[in-house]
């Protein structure tokens, strides 16, 4: 087994001269280049199954004489930079090589073996000496060593009179041992400073004194900093709090301890939870922690946050580093979260000077001051923004109560319009910015509409050519303005719900003047409600070329409106304009030389009368959809459409193609004079996304920009736009959903939430919702990561102040957000995974520009490669869809769903492959049920594509039903009788017990004890209660299932239930799965008709498979696998006898203890029932050294089982018992979910090398019974020690021949030696299920993921005998051997006088 992918918490963070960032992701180093933007170049695993906690470059890059690192060099010869990396026991050097000529170019060697300590290692620190192999190592019992990394050997150990453990250290060193000074975090909560060369003697066993000691701390300390330049010491710890300390100097020559009074000189108070790491740098205190917040403090401003840096998901900040700084006082800041995300900011001192404290970001506000002698009721943005325009350079414009538009510009009021008194006392107001006809200049326009059916339509920069339409009698209750290439369309809503619609050009005429051109379009007509009016719409063209308006009105109705078809052939060159207009398409120039626009004869008005007089009716309509408060916004992005109400929620839809059947069922039902259509369109709910709790009146939904590089970000330009905009309908659409956040009203606050980091970006007091607003910039509808609110607040407008923006990477580098070198997964623990399939992407599709280099283009097509579809849930309460590439180990996050209310526990999905054969699918289709806490399970219907301009697997969720059982139970009649369910219950497992054609059938094991089976209805969006039953009366934590299939094709389904009480129950669904009926007529529960105790305690997971028997013995075999929280494995193997067959009976070979055990209950079985007898029970005592927390068949006879104790090993089940084949220690911590498939291998050549993933397997212990064969331990030397009491069995075995085997209930091994004949056929059952060209896949899940490729026996051998031949890839252990501190020192003196 070796590792293909990893993800893992991000435990360590360094910058190297603001070039390069170093990451530690469990054993991976990977290096980011930074200029001239970031991305990954380099990436290795060093420490093995160390998780890496440290990263120290050496104080000066070894640069070669005569070359300059920024510039280009005569020679090819690379500069290179030596590294120490720690973490746990263990600590390594590497080196990283870097190409003078380009930059890109890097390469990570690994200068020697992995140096294995006694204790834990906290920090490292090279001597700057001349003698550079000497390496100051602090350790977790308050010592420290000085290790020489060419022998591997510790010359010096030194240890402190207060022999207490550590949490933390900081080494602060000189020249020499002797200058080395070491500051620790003590479990009693204080800070001790001492010096490990100092003191009266210079042997180990003086121990040297503590120095200075610093109390004030509540908890223990996680992190140290040390600021040279001040004398400041910071500490983070587990009280929330950081100290800064004034110490004065430490360390340098002669190893100073400052102070004699240390006095602590700031107390900084803001995290919500622990804080795990702190960094000084002049003026400013950077500290991270566990709620996911990064905080920066203005030390000169009093100790306040000036700023607060988020981004990453739920789980915490674990690793926190700040760079050095450039002449410009600009610093970079890395952070690394639990989720595995690596998040980067670029700082500037004047911009933490501009925002004096965090509250000025969000809670100031400012008066603009607006003239008194009037009330303003609406504020509208003066339209675009300059993409490079910043807040100073923004216009907006405001309408008062009296009917007069004033204009805000640079910090001034002036009046635009004023109207007559018509327009006084209410009034709607609209802007909209159009290009002028013919002309490349923008001009922008405002509506304003009354009481009594006017509205003026005005460009804001010439008011007076504005021109006054009519929009029936009545009210106009709402303007809408859809933009187009060169003009817009108004929609009006009036009266008895019309919606009156013009088409808008503005052309400029002889004299430079702007002028009109209307064209009236045929009216919407509403369906009755008590709120007729229309609060938003959107414009689309389908792929019949019709166009289509999706709307939204006040009642909460989403309504699709089609084009008058008829009115285009009358209306001729004009109407084709508009449907440029509205559709974004140029016309042609016939069209440009039709009307000009003058009017006044009769027969365009007789045209304009009657089209007025045409109505369009909806095509579709979700009535009600967004609830009684309405619509708010309706917006289109890459082929989806996104709408926001006033119940908390935004829905996903799209326009589909009306079926067949309902097209005739909805013909003839349209009243008045409507247009015919050849073809019929509805609208279509995917899903819905609730934002926060409490925050239910939605605005907006705006779109995150995608966090990829520049060069990313112009191949996907090359995605053809108009072909999007045209995939709206039809089955063939690829469109993806985008990112997004929401903007809307949290209670007095406007709040811009981000639903997949379940956080605020943007947070102002505005006093709640009812008030007009604005968000600037309003570019698109597209998220930037900052913003300004301008709002109407007690007859005043405000501003919220933005932070400081630049239109550069650099500047969206320092947004809220930051940016995102690598997306995080899961904050918390991952609790379940669930493998869809895999995607195959094509590399006829990439397209390659001529500029690329060959590695460029060779990374293009390989990421053409194959890519494993995978969900995970977890703890966040979140359900993730990941695309794995085992060939790179790249990760891409496909969509995130957030609908639970609880933890996720539990996952299964049914898949369909399309658009291919085999494994070669470009698509897949699957039906997907999560559950989890609270009761509540949730399905969907994943549609997975291959997006051929990013080159990745793309998906797209559809929201298919969700139950709770307290909702049913609130939908119970008499209810009142009856006790309600308890409301923590929870979901543990679910198993697909049947897949129809109209439901599919599921088997939910739930902690109240019951065992229920539920159908889910996909066409009818519905899930259903089919039966329960709390025969366990016990905590059910895991359900399997296995279908049987007798001579005559008759099929059977066996469930299989364990409960905390170590017991699998058996049922025979045969019949109660057959009928689906929910009412209460409904089949009452089965009774299990078999019993196994395989277990002390709960059984947390089960892998069943059947093997059929021959034609004389009749039946099947059904083995059955469990894994518990004794750390027990249990092979139980059930013979059943169809019913046919159990009338001869023969129960042959049974032991009797499987008499004993099955004879109180066969029994009561009907003859005409399946017959099941329990013929072999066998286990493994300590199989894991934890509870055992998932186990997996990977194929028919090969389990694989994974613990708490992170080692994912591989068991051999065969006829005689059950054989341990492989072990592998796993970098995921607190392990939960397993998910197993079988592939082939992928190994390709590249230029005739195979490709490198970075990855070492020198930690897997293979354990092999055939002839001949080697364990891991002989390779890997003495490691019994860290492999646990299994481990050494197999070391005894390796060593005495006496075999590690299961036992059965008597205690007498079941499996024989290697060399006899059970581990031969096991062996051989192996070899013939994969074979050398196949592999088996494992991805287990915990804190974090890891995903192993599991190889054969040959394979195997084969890739321990290339690692034996290599000599870089072993370990030593580090052993004490002491010198004479005084020769040192003459070494020292001898080698600086022959240097000088």
């Amino acid at each position: 087994m070796e590792t293909a992918a990893l993800v893992a918490p991000v435990t360590a963070l360094e910058f190297l001269q603001d070039a390069f960032l170093l990451t530690g992701e469990g054993p991976v180093l990977t290096v980011y280049s930074l200029q001239p933007h970031p991305k990954a170049t380099a990436s290795l695993s060093v420490l093995q199954h160390y998780r890496i906690h440290g990263l120290r470059p050496r104080s000066q890059a070894a640069v070669p004489a005569g070359k300059n690192r920024h510039g280009p060099s005569s020679t090819a010869e690379p500069s290179f930079y030596d590294l120490a990396v720690f973490g746990g026991k263990a600590v390594r050097l590497v080196r990283l090589h870097v190409d003078v000529q380009d930059g890109d170019r890097l390469h990570l060697e690994i200068l020697g073996p992995l140096m294995e300590l006694r204790d834990w290692a906290l920090d490292v620190r090279w001597l700057s000496g001349d003698n550079r192999s000497l390496l100051c190592v602090a350790v977790a019992h308050n010592s420290a060593l000085l290790l020489d990394v060419n022998t591997g050997t510790a010359l010096v150990q030194r240890s402190c009179l207060e022999g207490c453990l550590l949490y933390s250290a900081l080494l602060l060193v000189h020249e020499s041992w002797a200058d080395a000074v070491l500051v620790g975090g003590t479990v009693f909560n204080q800070l001790v400073l001492w010096k490990p060369g100092g003191g009266g003697g210079s042997g180990s066993e003086c121990k040297a004194p503590v120095e200075r000691r610093l109390l004030g701390h509540s908890g223990v300390i996680f992190s140290i900093s040390y600021l040279q330049e001040k004398g400041w010491l910071a500490s983070a710890s587990d009280d929330r709090s950081v100290r800064v300390w004034g110490v004065g100097a430490l360390g340098g020559p002669g190893g100073k301890c400052g102070d004699l009074n240390p006095a602590c000189l700031r107390v900084l108070y803001g995290h919500q939870a622990r804080v795990f790491s702190v960094c000084l740098s002049p003026g400013k205190v950077f500290s991270a922690g566990e709620d996911g917040a990064c905080l920066v403090w203005d030390w000169a401003g009093g100790g306040k946050v000036v700023r607060t840096l988020k981004g990453h998901r739920a789980g915490g900040v674990r690793a926190l580093a700040v760079s050095e700084g450039t002449a410009d006082e600009e610093r970079w800041v890395a952070t690394g979260g639990a989720d595995g995300g690596v998040r980067l900011w670029r700082l500037k001192e004047s911009e933490d000077r501009k925002e004096k404290t965090e509250e000025a970001v969000t809670e100031k506000l400012t008066d603009l001051n607006f003239p008194a002698h009037s009330v303003p009721k609406v504020v509208c943005g003066a339209g675009e923004e300059d993409e490079h325009a910043g807040w100073s350079e923004s216009k907006f414009v405001v309408c008062t109560d009296q009917g007069v538009v004033y204009q805000y510009s640079h910090g001034q009021w002036e009046i635009v319009w004023q109207g007559t008194p018509d327009f006084q006392s209410y009034c709607v107001m609209k802007t909209v910015s159009i290009k002028v006809k013919d002309s490349t200049a923008k001009v922008h326009l405002c509506a304003v509409g009354n009481l009594s059916g006017s509205i003026q339509v005005f460009p804001i920069s010439h008011p007076q050519s504005g021109i006054l339409l009519t929009a029936g009698t009545g009210k106009i209750h709402s303007l809408i303005c859809q933009e187009g290439q060169e003009g817009m369309c108004l929609l009006a809503s009036g009266a008895e719900g019309h919606v009156y619609r013009w088409s808008i050009e503005v052309k400029l005429n002889e004299n430079d003047s702007l002028t009109f051109s209307v064209n009236p379009l045929p009216p919407f007509l509403l369906p009755p409600c008590a709120k007729r009016w229309l609060l938003a719409a959107v414009c689309l063209r389908s792929r019949s070329q019709e166009l289509l308006w999706v709307c939204g009105d006040r009642r909460g109705s989403l309504l699709l409106f089609q084009e008058a078809g008829k009115q285009v052939q009358k209306k001729g060159d004009d109407a084709q304009v508009d449907d440029g207009l509205l559709t974004g398409m140029k016309p042609s120039e016939d069209e440009r030389n039709g009307s000009d626009g003058d009017g006044g004869n009769i027969m365009e008005q007789r045209e304009n009368k009657e089209v007025h007089e045409l109505k369009l009716q909806p095509l579709s309509c979700l009535f009600g959809v967004h609830g009684k408060q309405g619509v708010t916004s309706v917006f289109e992005y890459q082929g989806l459409l996104y709408s926001t109400g006033r119940d908390g929620c935004v829905r996903v839809f799209r326009v589909q193609p009306t079926p067949p059947e309902r097209l005739e069922e909805n013909r003839g039902k349209s009243a008045g004079k409507t247009v015919e259509n050849k073809e019929r369109f509805q609208l279509e709910v995917l899903r819905v996304q609730r934002a926060c709790k409490g925050m239910e009146w939605l605005e907006r939904v705006l779109v995150l920009e995608p966090e990829i590089p520049e060069e990313e970000e112009v191949r996907g330009e090359r995605e053809n736009h108009s072909e999007t905009k045209q995939s709206f309908t039809g089955e063939e659409v690829k469109a993806r959903e985008a990112r997004f956040v929401i903007a809307g009203f949290h209670a007095v606050h406007f709040v811009v939430w981000d639903p997949v980091r379940q956080e605020r970006l943007l947070a102002v007091p505005c006093g709640g919702g009812h008030r007009s607003w604005i968000l600037w910039p309003s570019s698109k509808g597209v998220w930037p990561g900052y913003g300004a609110l301008v709002f109407i607040k007690h007859s005043a407008v405000l501003a919220s102040q933005p932070p400081g923006e630049e239109p550069s990477w650099a500047g969206r580098a320092g947004r809220a957000g930051g940016w995102g070198l690598r997306e995080g997964i899961h904050g918390r623990g991952i609790g379940c995974v669930c493998r869809l399939g895999r995607i195959e992407g094509t590399g006829n599709d990439i397209q390659t520009t001529g500029n690329m280099t060959d590695t460029d283009r060779r990374e293009v097509e390989r990421e053409g490669g194959h890519w494993e579809v995978v969900v995970t849930g977890g703890e966040d309460t979140s359900l993730t869809i990941l695309a794995v590439q085992p060939s790179s180990g790249s990760i891409r996050v496909l969509s995130v769903i957030t609908d639970h209310i609880s933890s996720v526990r539990t996952l299964t999905a049914v898949t369909h492959p399309e658009g291919g054969s085999g494994n070669q699918s470009q698509s897949l289709s699957a039906l997907l049920v999560s559950a989890g806490g609270r009761a509540q399970m949730q399905s969907y219907r994943l549609l997975i594509g291959w997006d051929k301009q990013r080159l990745a697997p793309s998906c797209q969720v559809i929201q298919v039903a969700s139950h709770r059982l307290d909702e049913q139970w609130e939908r119970r009649r008499n209810r009142h009788k009856t006790v309600k369910m308890d409301p923590e219950t929870r979901y543990m497992s679910v198993v697909v017990v049947d897949e129809r054609t109209d439901c599919l059938l599921l088997a939910l094991a739930c902690s109240d004890g019951a065992v229920r089976l539920f159908s889910v209805r996909e066409v009818e969006r519905q899930i259903d209660l089919l039966w329960e039953t709390f025969y366990h009366q016990r905590c059910v934590l895991s359900v399997a299932t296995c279908s049987l299939e007798d001579g005559e094709g008759n099929r059977y389904k066996l469930l299989f239930s364990a409960a905390t009480d170590g017991k699998i129950a058996v049922w025979d669904l045969t019949g109660a799965s057959t009928s689906t009926d929910t009412s209460s007529n409904a089949p009452t529960p089965p009774i299990p008709c078999l019993d196994i105790p395989a277990h002390q305690s709960g059984i947390n997971s089960l892998a069943v498979w059947a093997e059929k028997l021959g034609q004389q013995e009749g039946g099947c075999l059904v083995t059955v696998a469990s894994g518990g929280d004794d750390g027990q494995l249990t092979v139980s193997t059930i013979k059943v006898l169809y019913p046919k067959d159990g009338q001869t009976g023969g129960s042959r070979g049974f032991s009797q203890t499987s008499e004993l055990l099955i004879s109180s209950q066969t029994k009561f079985q009907p003859p005409n029932r399946l017959q099941l007898q329990l013929q072999a029970h066998s286990h493994i005592p300590l199989a894991h050294a934890a509870p055992l927390t998932a186990l997996k068949l990977l194929t028919p006879g090969l389990v694989v089982s994974t613990s708490s104790d992170q080692r994912v090993c591989l068991w051999r089940v065969c006829s005689t018992g059950v054989g341990h084949r492989r072990t592998l220690c796993s970098h995921v911590a607190d392990a939960a979910g397993l998910a197993v498939w079988e592939g082939q291998m992928m190994d390709r050549e590249e230029g005739g090398e195979k490709r490198n993933t970075g990855f070492e397997s020198e930690e897997e212990i293979v354990m092999l019974r055939g002839k001949g064969s080697r364990t891991g331990l002989e390779t890997e030397g003495k490691t019994t020690e860290a492999d646990g009491r299994f481990c050494k069995g197999t070391d005894d075995e390796t060593e005495g021949g006496e075999p590690v085997g299961a036992v059965n209930e008597t205690g007498d091994p079941v499996c024989k030696t290697g060399d006899e004949t059970g581990s031969e056929t096991a062996n051989q059952t192996e070899t013939e299920s994969m074979g050398k060209s196949e592999a088996g896949w494992v991805l287990v899940c915990g804190q974090g993921f890891q995903l192993l490729r599991v190889r054969n026996t040959e394979m195997d051998e084969e890739m321990r005998t290339e690692k034996e031949k290599g000599k870089v890839n072993h370990r030593v252990k580090v052993t004490f051997q002491e010198v004479n501190m005084n020769e040192i020192r003459k070494k020292n003196c001898s080698n600086q006088s022959l240097s000088e």
